[in-house]
């Protein structure tokens, strides 16, 4: 229990509930928008970025946030080339990301041990640096989510009646990708990139089927995704357990459960 307070889990937690309150918030309007994958797209992108930050000496976690933001930009200018297939965008971004991590893998082999971490998560390594970014990431997510709230609504529902409306939905778009590359490109290294677009969804996917307006569903995809990062860190904590992970499984877990009570009811 003595690993509950040291200082290594008490940022691990900071870390973590503050994530647990910016993936959750930006997950809602990509489920919604069905553009559920950017998650995992943008998530080798920043990998691919951590990698070239490992090898020139750059703050790592910076260099994924730049690399994720630059994806960000380039899926919105192949979503204009290919309107009618827009998930093209996500696919041909994801294969690049992919490839460029892979290449840098091998151009670092002495940093193999260093960017994998990212791939599971690390999050009893975050240092103040860390969370200083983490900070300030979700501070400007909420702020830009509170200002815009009613427009991207209206842009997850209807793009095109946000369009007849008056509303700047290239800008609106260009925001939304911004914001989840700045989300994604901090979590890594709380639950890794192959675990990321897990805490972007689950909750949402929980809060769909309990939530009975937009407003609730936001809000308790914000909860479940804190309980998930509270409960998920403390039992890891105590069993020397994979954080990321465990989390993770709480929140799928969760999911199968409240399926099945609502299967039980409708019977």
């Amino acid at each position: 229990m003595d690993i509950l307070f040291s200082g290594f889990f008490q940022r691990a937690l900071a870390g973590g509930l503050l994530i647990g309150i910016t993936a959750p918030l930006m997950g809602v309007f990509l489920v919604l928008r069905r553009l559920s994958m950017i998650g995992d797209t943008l998530a080798h992108v920043t990998l691919a970025g951590v990698a070239v930050g490992f090898l020139t000496g750059f703050y790592p976690l910076g260099a994924g946030l730049i690399f994720a933001v630059a994806a960000s930009f380039a899926i919105e200018r192949l979503r204009k080339a290919y309107k009618t297939y827009a998930e093209l965008s996500i696919a041909v971004i994801m294969s690049g990301g992919v490839a460029l991590a892979s290449l840098f893998f091998t151009l670092g082999k002495g940093y193999n041990a260093d960017v994998i971490s990212y791939l599971f998560g690390s999050i009893y390594t975050l240092d103040t640096t860390d969370l200083l970014v983490v900070g300030i990431v979700t501070i400007a997510v909420v702020s830009v989510i509170a200002v815009f709230f009613k427009e991207f609504f209206l842009l997850s529902f209807e793009e095109d009646a946000a369009s007849v409306s008056g509303l700047p939905v290239k800008m609106l778009n260009m925001l939304i990708t911004i914001l989840t590359a700045l989300v994604i490109s901090t979590a890594i290294k709380i639950v890794g990139s192959l675990l990321v677009s897990a805490l972007l969804t689950i909750p949402v996917a929980i809060s769909l089927l309990l939530a009975r307006s937009f407003k609730t569903s936001v809000i308790l995809s914000v909860v479940i995704a804190e309980i998930a990062v509270v409960a998920g860190l403390v039992i890891a904590g105590i069993w020397n357990l994979a954080p990321g992970a465990t989390i993770v499984l709480l929140l799928i877990a969760l999911l199968v459960l409240i399926l099945a009570g609502k299967k039980g009811f409708s019977v």
